[in-house]
């Protein structure tokens, strides 16, 4: 699996991440959302640059010309509920790509809250066989809820290539998805953090993203 991480070069997303990571800019929700939405569709304009393209002829007021448009049939896939913000970043780019959305969230399963389960309950989707298909969710920590997500939406059919997108990952979840995922599959993160802690949480990380972003939930 190829690794592309965003903070290893200089671009305006680090200064993005950077806004998200502040316990004072976490203070304004739309804010956050935003940068997690910019976040978005700066990968997907770097995500675009690898797919295939085909000429198609443009009539103008004063002739014609060729230019480049996506081949790829994309299928855009997120997780609900911390996913929502990332997706529509990228529909902002990839504006005529078909979408699904799975329900795939972590329960603890131990009183410490230190063991963590998967659960999926929910999944809207077309067919995946032949797609180039893009999950985007914000944060790859255990990675189990990404692992879920591509296993429940495979069931209909095999991509013809897969592109992993998240905001923030642990090397632990960049390990669950690559067993987890073909060989020829990208991975894309905005920054790879040095682990999680006892409670399976990036660190530094920024936080719960779907809280950050909705509120807390019960």
């Amino acid at each position: 699996m190829k690794v592309i991480n965003f903070s290893e070069q200089n671009s305006v997303i680090n200064q993005y991440m950077s806004e998200l990571r502040d316990k004072s800019y976490q203070k304004n929700r739309m804010l956050f959302r935003n940068n997690i939405e910019r976040i978005g569709m700066l990968m997907a304009y770097e995500l675009s640059k690898t797919l295939q393209y085909k000429a198609k002829t443009v009539t103008t007021p004063l002739g014609t010309i060729d230019i480049p448009h996506i081949k790829d049939d994309l299928l855009l896939a997120t997780v609900l509920r911390a996913g929502l913000p990332f997706h529509e970043g990228f529909l902002q780019v990839f504006d005529h790509a078909e979408n699904a959305f799975v329900s795939a969230f972590r329960m603890y399963t131990n009183r410490e809250h230190t063991e963590v389960g998967i659960h999926t309950e929910y999944m809207a989707s077309p067919s995946t066989k032949g797609k180039t298909l893009i999950i985007v969710d914000p944060m790859l920590a255990t990675g189990g809820s990404m692992a879920a997500a591509y296993e429940a939406l495979v069931k209909n059919g095999k991509p013809a290539a897969i592109h992993i997108c998240c905001v923030i990952a642990a090397p632990e979840g960049v390990d669950t998805v690559r067993q987890a995922v073909p060989e020829d599959t990208t991975l894309w993160a905005a920054a790879i953090d040095p682990g999680m802690n006892e409670h399976k949480y990036i660190v530094p990380g920024f936080g719960d993203c779907g809280d950050l972003c909705y509120g807390e939930k019960l």
